[in-house]
């Protein structure tokens, strides 16, 4: 067992029983440890101001508060806590909601136990827990957005190039493995880079980055975007 402290979740679903079983599951790992539980969207942003969670495992439809507008709280009031959707089809308009007003990913609600921990571990990280084809498909989403929006700083002036070729490859969808064939770097140098990347930018994970890169159209419409696998 880690001597590391162990990942605080908070369980957000209005059914009672998707409650119990999550919590069966997570306590039962040494790594998690589940501080909380509420049963709408409202009540899940309140614990989550007041416990400071790690993660939260938030459910889209909820009374109160749904979990879209219970996200966009958590990131404003509890920035460092980071939110893991649930949802029951992986490409509804919830879920990419949800991405876009600050959850740092989306899980299919009948995703195997091992799916689960995986999801919350990488989570926490700062890793996107989306498949390859999510991916494909939020990038596609964000291209096909109107030219004109809203003007928002660009914070990518401190990049060094090096570090602008991480981000602009990270906004493109690739992953670390695919960015070390790109720019002939080592696995472990490009995770370093993406870390710098993320602070330096002030993107809660990989996914903001790839939304940020979009909104700031830093991207060619043309460039090549990762094949679906």
């Amino acid at each position: 067992m880690s001597d590391a402290a162990p990942i605080r979740v908070l369980i957000a679903d209005d059914q009672a029983l998707i409650r119990v079983g999550f919590r069966l599951v997570l306590e039962s790992e040494d790594d998690l440890e589940v501080v909380g539980e509420a049963g709408d969207g409202q009540e899940a942003a309140d614990l989550a101001v007041r416990l400071r969670p790690d993660v939260v495992l938030m459910d889209v439809r909820m009374p109160v508060l749904d979990g879209i507008a219970a996200t966009a709280l958590i990131a404003r009031l509890a920035p460092d806590t980071r939110v893991l959707v649930l949802t029951t089809f992986d490409l509804d308009e919830y879920a990419f909601g949800a991405l876009d007003a600050g959850a740092s990913g989306f899980l299919l609600k009948d995703a195997q136990r091992a799916e689960l921990t995986s999801a919350i571990r990488a989570v926490h990280r700062g890793d996107t827990p989306l498949s390859p084809r999510i991916t494909r498909v939020l990038l596609n989403r964000l291209g096909s957005q109107p030219t004109a929006q809203p003007v928002i700083p660009d914070p990518t002036g401190e990049l060094t190039e090096r570090e602008r070729e991480v981000f602009l490859a990270m906004g493109r969808g690739y992953t670390n493995s695919e960015i070390s064939q790109q720019l002939f770097l080592s696995e472990s140098t490009v995770k370093t880079h993406v870390g710098r990347v993320l602070a330096k930018i002030g993107a809660r994970d990989r996914v903001h980055a790839v939304i940020l890169a979009h909104r700031l159209r830093l991207l060619d419409d043309h460039d090549p975007l990762p094949p679906v696998r």
